[in-house]
């Protein structure tokens, strides 16, 4: 250790050598190390999270139900006859018998697959429209932006699911799963448009869409090759999320007599079914609600997840 005599009687301090400090090797730079990214770091956030684990495991195996439903049972969820109504449990039909004769464990487990596909098809529709008008309207602004954010202040203003009752009451005739999909996307994309925008907006203003420009790269090519995959994970997270309240949505719509149609099997239907028989036989109605709530339940713990990854702030606290 060295004494440094610069400093005023009775405040002297020792400064090791330099050869006894090498920073050099602290400040060095790895260049055998393998390239990162934002999603690369988010798998491996995400692969540590429990919360993110537990809710994967549920989604598969929910999803494994909707695709094969075959595999859990073997009768019809359609089949009903009115000499089982409201008959206990029994061996091949554990949840016993709903009001008009059918097998409540069959209907559950068919259900899955018509929630998921609404909530699925509803999710895609509302993050590529959504997505798309918001990120040009938070790229061109001026007149573009002004004129975008008033059809999405518009269509905000509209409740989700009052705007989807008035819709469908006007086209009661059409019958069609697509047709509860298409309405609620219709009033569910402006959510989205609202995440992308702002991502958009502060994505454009970052030095590598500078950087790109100075290179001579048009301004498409840098919405598309650039800003977009920058300012998507804020959406991603906003429509996982919102999945599950498409599914909640649909059970919602089905239950007030405006959702599926009568060949297809829905928990809302089956819970609006039960009601009448609340007190007498709550059962009828549990076995459709936990189903609709583990669901729901699954993917906003899986959107709970995607958010923390994402976010750069959570990683580093």
């Amino acid at each position: 250790m060295t004494m440094n005599n610069s400093a005023l009687p009775g405040q002297e301090r020792y400064v090791a050598p330099l050869e006894e400090t090498p920073l050099q090797d602290v400040d060095a730079v790895d260049t055998n190390a393998p390239a990162t990214s934002m999603w690369a770091d988010a798998w491996r956030t995400l692969r540590k999270n429990p919360l993110f684990i537990v809710s994967a495991l549920v989604i598969v195996f929910i999803a494994f139900v909707a695709l094969f439903p075959q595999v859990f049972t073997k009768v019809d969820p359609n089949y009903c006859s009115l000499d089982f109504s409201r008959n206990n449990p029994s061996p091949g039909h554990i949840f016993g018998y709903n009001l008009q004769g059918c097998d409540i464990y069959a209907r559950v487990i068919y259900g899955t697959r018509t929630s998921l596909t609404v909530g699925i098809a509803t999710t895609l529709i509302v993050v590529v429209v959504g997505g798309i008008i918001g990120a040009l309207a938070g790229f061109f602004g001026g007149w573009v932006d002004s004129l975008l954010s008033r059809i999405i202040d518009i269509f905000y203003a509209i409740p989700l699911l009052l705007g989807a009752i008035v819709v469908l009451q006007m086209f009661r005739t059409s019958n069609s799963i697509w047709k509860i999909v298409l309405v609620m996307a219709l009033f569910g994309w402006v959510s989205i448009a609202r995440i992308a925008r702002s991502a958009v907006l502060e994505a454009k203003n970052l030095e590598f869409n500078t950087a790109s420009t100075a290179l001579g790269s048009t301004p498409m090519r840098n919405l598309f090759r650039h800003i977009i995959p920058n300012a998507i994970a804020p959406v991603l997270v906003v429509g996982t999320t919102s999945l599950a309240s498409y599914i909640v949505l649909e059970a919602t719509l089905s239950f007030l007599g405006l959702g599926m149609p009568s060949g297809n099997v829905s928990w809302g239907g089956d819970i609006s079914t039960a009601q009448t028989m609340l007190r007498t036989q709550p059962m009828i109605l549990f076995y459709p609600s936990l189903a609709l709530a583990i669901t729901a339940l699954a993917f906003i713990m899986l959107g709970d997840a995607v958010r923390d990854a994402l976010d750069p702030k959570s990683r580093t606290e």
